[in-house]
């Protein structure tokens, strides 16, 4: 069995590198090739290429490196067509992926595509839903209320559970929380860091003028990350601040409050019941057109899912360090506001654990394949 895997940023190579292991569980013989992140490269071996590190946000981004995404498309573009991988597996990133999957089925490709961790089309372009149902096979999505959206479109859908669940339930720690301890999370991509964390550091100095035994320390996705926040607290007069890196679940179960950029962290922020707000901020070139076209009235997962806003959001010209440190402040000194955050908190997660996700995404994609092999063999001869 041959599959042929796509993913993009951090959290996408951990996704994939997960399913990869759970897969070669279930069928030692499978072979990988793709292009990913160094979490899938330790499975897979050379198959895979590295490309993780050039994840972009916004129209500016994309136009920046447009050349390298061009020729990268048109590589494995013609790698999958030359392999015929048994599976296609796109996993998130779609900007990247969706696009790829339609022009290898517009190119006559005939092999299954399947799509791991939807996109979420439903927040801003639900019509395009219909016309992932013409190239795409299987779906496999990892919140409840997917299914339907995807279904009603006659494209075939799995809810296998968020791989988030079982993975952050085997970090869980037996410490207290510090009471003085502020948690400052500001993203995963470098553009990020450099617009959040210092509306991240302005928030702490506010907080610090309330109560100057608060401490603080900060998250860094990577060690590129790491030195680029050394840069930002030295420039602020900081630098004494620790930055800890690749360690933000503990930091979440240790921390008394945090303030989280949009992302996978809100979730799992939730998940180890950290009260936090949510902020965000991006180019306004991304931002206008992002405004135009989001139909839904929140940003982050947990408000998504719970359906109004128990995080509060601080989102573009809303990210004021006044009215994010007033926020962080409420979660830190009202013992009410706390437990009614957690306890929603609480809610969102069971919601997303209803299906554990231990395995089943791999035992749904192998049974895929296996059911499409049975199928082709069947055919009658042309």
């Amino acid at each position: 069995m041959n599959v042929y895997i796509i993913a993009g940023e951090s959290s996408g190579d951990a996704h994939a590198a997960v399913l990869m292991s759970e897969l070669q569980q279930l069928e030692p013989a499978v072979q990988f090739y793709g292009a990913g992140g160094p979490k899938m490269r330790a499975v897979a071996g050379p198959g895979i290429f590295d490309w993780a590190h050039e994840a972009v946000v916004g129209v500016w981004d994309v136009a920046m490196k447009y050349p390298y995404f061009r020729r990268q498309f048109y590589r494995m573009h013609a790698e999958i067509k030359q392999m015929r991988p048994d599976i296609v597996l796109f996993v998130d990133y779609p900007g990247f992926n969706l696009r790829l999957s339609r022009h290898l089925r517009r190119t006559g490709y005939k092999g299954k595509l399947v799509y791991y961790i939807s996109p979420q089309v439903w927040a801003w372009y639900r019509g395009r839903i219909r016309h992932m149902a013409k190239f795409l096979d299987l779906m496999m999505c990892i919140f409840p209320f997917e299914k339907a959206l995807y279904e009603a479109a006659g494209l075939r859908t799995e809810f296998v559970g968020h791989p988030m669940i079982e993975a952050l339930a085997q970090k869980r720690l037996s410490v207290d929380r510090d009471p003085d301890l502020v948690g400052l999370f500001p993203g995963s991509r470098e553009r990020e860091v450099r617009r959040i964390l210092p509306i991240m550091l302005d928030s702490a100095a506010l907080l610090r003028e309330r109560k100057p035994e608060l401490r603080f320390e900060v998250s860094a996705a990577s060690e590129r990350l790491k030195g680029l926040i050394h840069e930002i607290l030295s420039r602020a007069g900081q630098a004494e601040w620790p930055v800890e890196v690749r360690r933000a679940t503990e930091l979440m179960q240790r921390a008394a409050v945090g303030l989280v950029a949009s992302g996978t962290a809100t979730m799992e922020s939730s998940f180890f019941e950290l009260p936090f707000v949510l902020l965000y901020k991006v180019a306004w070139t991304t931002f206008v057109p992002g405004r135009l076209l989001v139909r839904v009235k929140y940003l982050g997962m947990p408000n998504i899912l719970a359906g109004k806003p128990i995080i509060p959001e601080f989102i573009q010209h809303q990210a004021v360090p006044e009215n994010i440190a007033a926020a962080v402040w409420r979660l830190y000194s009202d013992p009410v506001a706390r437990t009614n955050q957690i306890q929603e908190m609480r809610k969102v997660i069971e919601q997303v654990a209803s299906v554990p996700a231990g395995g089943r995404p791999a035992d749904v994609l192998l049974r895929f394949a296996r059911s499409a092999t049975r199928t082709a063999d069947a055919a009658p001869a042309r």
